[in-house]
């Protein structure tokens, strides 16, 4: 695919990918031919249900408004309407932990609040289409009287899969909460009670965080092409914000600290860098998978062997006194949202449905950041591996249109999951070309004419892209929005600008 952005070697004839093994220091994935990532994009095929709705929702973004029915305000919850889907094993004492927050979004949305219990319950072995059948609801623009358009699901990602949020959320507005302890689902509940109730706001501030380690080629590219050019952009067409540039050399755990929950906590935070990685079975997986490995890392030829904490911010490093009440969080790392049971892209390394964990999780650092007493109100974040195809494209170059517009949004008061819908409307198209290219793939290696080293590129470029979209989930209440004042300024010191 890309000679420029290191994901193929100068004669086209491998894929290198991200993500940092920390139990080796090692890259996570060992280089793969094109034509090895083509044969699994080949045999991965999306069910014909997912097809349809995919293509289907596809078009619709192409018509002039978005999400709910036409002219329905996404802002107004009376009108979108706000749900919650407990899972199976959900307790009554974590529902419970829950009630301010439930409270407040059935005072909001009103007649069109719902608790998705009874013959609408989710159920073991649920896909979208058999849920939403069973509340009377189709494909399409949602009607938010059959299911509201904003939809919280309370359970962990091995009970309600992430396949399934995936797939809801093309087509509604979806979070996900999971804690281990009541405490933190009370907690939860308090800060975003708190937050719409203007207890409190954080100043008008955005930062950008870029780790750019040395001979590091995936850091470089989303130091360079995602981090400083997203930056420079919100610093001229957003005056009323204060940005903040920490890049390279101020890209470090220590500067990472200050972000989140130091004193120079923003109200929005992206942070761009590579995430760990632990072998199943290793102690620090379920902690410390899809940690921050920052600018500390000499890099892959400065250091040799396992990466100790020094190198990397994981949720635990957040300390009891950090302050995060009000933030939202952005980390394009691989594993910063979670991590499921089996590796969706590496089937051909460690065999079909090769289990990377033992069970499908939140990662720490979102859990730590929500679940804290002066916790964050939401994370965007990234389940299994995060790619640059999110913002280098083929011979395109640089394609940062769906982060402006996400980041826009919320600085202009968008709630989260609505915010979110270019990264929905960017897995529907390239899910649609995905399966155009599979249904011609036959018909072409028919013809030998046809070039199949540059056939077997785009498809293993395609397929990874696909999936790559697919897997950035909001993690907390998809209907927060920034704690902002209006009239409240930036008063924090902005990072060096490393430009």
């Amino acid at each position: 695919m890309l000679e420029e952005d290191g994901l193929t070697d100068a004669t086209g004839s491998s894929l290198c990918f991200n993500g940092i093994n920390g139990a080796t220091g090692d890259y996570l994935l060992p280089p793969l031919r094109p034509r090895q990532v083509a044969r699994l994009a080949a045999n991965a095929l999306l069910s014909p249900e997912e097809v349809e709705e995919l293509k289907r929702w596809w078009e619709r973004h192409r018509e002039p408004h978005l999400a709910p029915i036409h002219g329905v305000d996404p802002g107004d919850l009376s009108k979108t309407g706000w749900g919650v889907i407990f899972a199976p094993e959900l307790a009554e004492a974590e529902k419970a932990a829950l009630a301010p927050l439930l409270a407040l979004r059935r005072e909001q949305a009103g007649a069109l609040y719902q608790e998705f219990a009874g013959q609408k319950a989710i159920r073991s072995g649920d896909t979208k289409q058999s849920f939403l059948g069973r509340c009377k609801a189709g494909p399409g623009p949602v009607d938010p009287k059959k299911v509201p358009y904003y939809l919280l699901i309370v359970g962990s990602p091995e009970s309600i899969p992430y396949r399934f949020q995936y797939q809801l959320d093309v087509q509604y507005a979806v979070g996900r909460l999971h804690f281990d302890t009541l405490e933190g689902y009370a907690r939860y509940a308090r800060t975003v009670v708190e937050a719409e109730r203007g207890t409190f706001y954080r100043p008008r501030e955005v930062a950008f965080f870029g780790v750019r380690n040395h001979a590091d080629r995936a850091t470089q590219l989303s130091a360079d092409h995602l981090v400083k050019p997203l930056a420079k952009h919100f610093a001229q067409e957003e005056p009323s914000w204060e940005t903040g540039n920490w890049v390279a050399d101020q890209a470090t755990r220590t500067n990472l600290a200050r972000l989140l929950g130091g004193n120079h906590t923003p109200a929005l935070l992206l942070s761009a860098s590579h995430g760990m990685g632990f072998p199943t079975g290793d102690p620090r997986q379920l902690q410390h998978q899809g940690a921050i490995l920052c600018q500390d890392w000499p890099g892959p030829l400065r250091h040799r062997g396992p990466l100790t904490e020094e190198f990397y911010f994981a949720g635990d490093h957040v300390t009891d006194n950090a302050d995060v009440r009000g933030l939202i969080a952005f980390f394009f790392a691989c594993f910063g949202g979670g991590t499921p049971k089996t590796d969706e892209f590496a089937h051909l390394v460690g065999g079909p449905g090769a289990t990377i964990a033992p069970r499908a999780f939140v990662a720490g650092i979102p859990k730590r950041l929500l679940g804290h007493p002066n916790g964050a109100l939401a994370v965007i974040g990234h389940v299994d591996r995060a790619w640059t195809y999110s913002f280098i494209w083929d011979r395109a170059g640089e394609q940062l249109a769906v982060f402006q517009s996400a980041i826009s949004a919320l600085l202009n008061g968008q709630r989260i999951g609505f915010a979110m819908e270019s990264f929905n409307s960017r897995y529907a198209e390239l899910a649609s070309d995905l399966c155009s290219e599979l249904e011609d793939r036959t018909y072409r290696r028919a013809r030998p004419e046809i070039d199949t080293l540059v056939e077997d590129q785009a498809l293993a470029g395609l397929w990874t892209a696909n999936n790559d979209a697919r897997s950035y989930v909001v993690l907390g209440d998809p209907a927060v929005r920034l704690a902002v004042s209006s009239q409240a300024q930036g008063t924090g010191e902005q990072g060096e600008n490393t430009d």
